[in-house]
């Protein structure tokens, strides 16, 4: 069976990969990008982990230590993530970058996974934000949710606010990650998809509430966050994820990622979703952007925390599949 990528590529889309200087990585991951519109920019914001992900993919020669292993420095177990803002040309090519400079707001991790992972783009109320999870503010990795507000310095990209959302009460949660930013409803997230739970964050108090709940419907996965929440066709779509976590024969952690696309109509009523399926192939895939221009989505996807990609997709190539 043809990955979806393929079917893509057969009906006139394009993948681009999206590379920085390995100067600034030291050849470790790129990943999980995010992607924006942002006026007449194109910007994408690269995930640098400073480990490289080992997956054994067929489930031969697996490590001793199971199929997933994070080789890093051996002077720094912490599993780092930098960010780094690109913007691209009409070609869907990095024409120029810079890591966000965090450094104001910074303080010792008191945990070892350190920064913001999976950072969303998105402008409200004519603010640029990155918003992801970050887990190293307390001694056993609480996960929450955080907007950190940036601005253009000297051509530069520079962090100058950064506010931690809590869970809407009772906030007792381990780990709150992959809420999806809705475009057009500023300070508004999908928190999760079945139900449906939209949030509304007030950064300046941090403090967060539930405006909607939807219907449960039976289906064998739970329906985790992606991309960003966008507008199309008077519509709302996502990109979302579902993920199979198991234990291989030997008892170690293993797993499987899969996309999924939905629709809602603009009073949240589920008009459809997708079936199952992966871009290129992989069991360690994740999507965290998806912009539409052009009549065209553009979807960003990390493979196996190590590559990042821009797939640019004809809009009837995902209208098509969503109707299979």
């Amino acid at each position: 069976m043809d990955s979806f990528i393929t079917k893509i590529i057969k009906n006139g889309g394009k993948l681009y990969p999206l590379i920085i200087d390995s100067c600034h990585t030291n050849g470790t991951g790129l990943t999980n990008p995010s992607i924006f519109i942002d006026n007449n920019n194109i910007l994408v914001n690269l995930r640098h982990v400073e480990y490289t992900l080992f997956h054994s993919e067929k489930k031969k020669y697996c490590h001793p230590w199971g199929p997933i292993q994070y080789l890093h420095r051996e002077n720094d177990l912490h599993l780092r993530t930098n960010n780094y803002l690109c913007y691209l040309n009409n070609h869907y090519n990095i024409e120029g970058y810079s890591k966000v400079d965090t450094s104001l707001l910074d303080k010792p991790p008191l945990w070892d996974f350190v920064g913001l992972e999976d950072a969303r783009i998105v402008r409200w109320n004519n603010k640029l934000y990155l918003t992801g999870v970050r887990r190293d503010t307390t001694i056993n990795g609480q996960g929450r949710m955080e907007l950190s507000e940036i601005i253009i310095e000297d051509s530069l990209f520079k962090e100058i606010s950064r506010s931690r959302i809590p869970a809407p009460d009772p906030d007792n949660s381990y780990c709150e990650k992959n809420w999806m930013p809705i475009i057009d409803m500023p300070f508004h997230y999908v928190k999760w998809c079945n139900p449906l739970e939209i949030v509304k964050v007030d950064p300046e108090n941090s403090s967060c509430e539930t405006v909607f709940l939807g219907q449960k419907f039976n289906h064998s996965h739970d329906f985790r966050g992606g991309s960003q929440i966008i507008t199309y066709k008077d519509n709302y779509i996502a990109l979302l994820h579902i993920v199979d976590l198991y234990q291989s024969e030997t008892g170690r952690k293993d797993a499987k990622y899969q996309h999924i696309f939905m629709i809602w109509d603009k009073n949240w009523n589920l008009i459809k979703f997708s079936k199952p399926f992966n871009f290129l192939g992989g069991e360690v895939e994740f999507s965290c952007g998806m912009a539409y221009t052009n009549n065209k989505f553009l979807i960003t996807t990390g493979f196996q925390d190590n590559s990042s990609f821009l797939i640019e997709c004809p809009e009837e190539i995902v209208e098509n599949f969503i109707d299979e």
